[in-house]
This record gives C-alpha cells, sequence and structure tokens, in this order.
C-alpha cells in the first residue's frame, strides 16, 4: 500500500511537470518584459536571423504585391502571395516555434494562411480594390506583432 502511495506523489510530481512545460513551450514561450514594454522572445543569433530573413521575405512579397495591384496583375498577385503562404510556416524548426508565444505563433500562422488565401482571390477576381483591402486587412496582424514583441538575444554566459 505505501508503494502504491509513493507511485501517485510520483505521478502527481511529472503531471505537475509536464502542464509547466507544456505552459511554458505552448502558451508563454521563452520571453521576458522589455524595457520598452514589449515582450521580448528570446532567440539564438540563428534563429533570430531566420526569425527577421522570413520577415523581410514578406515585406519583400508585399511590395511585390502591391505593385502587381497597381498594374492590375493578378497572376502575379497570386504567385507572390503563394510564396508567402504555409509551405514557409511549414519550414520553421521546432525549437524556435517552442520559444515563441503562443499570440505570436497565432498570428504568424494566420499570416502565412492569410497569404494562401490571398493568393486563392487573385485566382478568382479581377477587382484590384478588393486584393488591396484583402492585403490591408492582412497587414493589421503585422503591426499588431511589431507593437507587442520584439526579439532579444540570449545570453549564453549565463
Amino acid at each position: 500500500m505505501k508503494n502504491c502511495k509513493f507511485c501517485w506523489v510520483i505521478t502527481l510530481v511529472l503531471a505537475v511537470m509536464v502542464v509547466g512545460m507544456g505552459y511554458f513551450f505552448l502558451f508563454k514561450g521563452n520571453t521576458f518584459l522589455g524595457e520598452d514594454g514589449r515582450t521580448a522572445i528570446v532567440l539564438s543569433e540563428g534563429e533570430k536571423a531566420s526569425v527577421l530573413g522570413e520577415m523581410r521575405d514578406m515585406l519583400e512579397g508585399v511590395q511585390i504585391i502591391t505593385g502587381a495591384i497597381a498594374v492590375n496583375d493578378m497572376e502575379r498577385v497570386s504567385e507572390a502571395a503563394s510564396a508567402l503562404g504555409m509551405v514557409v510556416a511549414n519550414a520553421d524548426s521546432p525549437e524556435l516555434i517552442a520559444k515563441l508565444p503562443l499570440e505570436v505563433k497565432t498570428l504568424g500562422l494566420g499570416a502565412h494562411a492569410a497569404f494562401d488565401n490571398l493568393s486563392e482571390m487573385a485566382k478568382t477576381t479581377q477587382d484590384p480594390n478588393e486584393v488591396l483591402a484583402e492585403l490591408s486587412d492582412m497587414m493589421l496582424a503585422c503591426v499588431s506583432c511589431h507593437d507587442g514583441y520584439r526579439i532579444a538575444i540570449e545570453d549564453l554566459d549565463e
């Protein structure tokens, strides 16, 4: 009977640890409140470079999309938007994803899915204003993320 109580205690301790780790990896990520009031996401130099590279690719893609909208080239809009879709999100490493808070994961995956949707929209409409309005709505997620988050480099000396 004593062995059974010991097993239950061990099981409870392990369950608490799993829940705590799940909270950290799924919801909180590796973050702290930055001095500028934004949540700082702690990444390695390589992870930061990867994230910033992906953001630059998205910015470049938005420029291509807006240029294509300006000349009513919906085929080019569709191609550029598709290149920024979920295919890009699926390339991120699980280690990096674990460090991101849930809201950033949600905003990022939502942005990639929105690019796929924009690509499909461009295939079915010839109204550049409709596509531009959708892109404008999509950019709200970018503004929200940059307003609330920044990247910090992990201190390897600790």
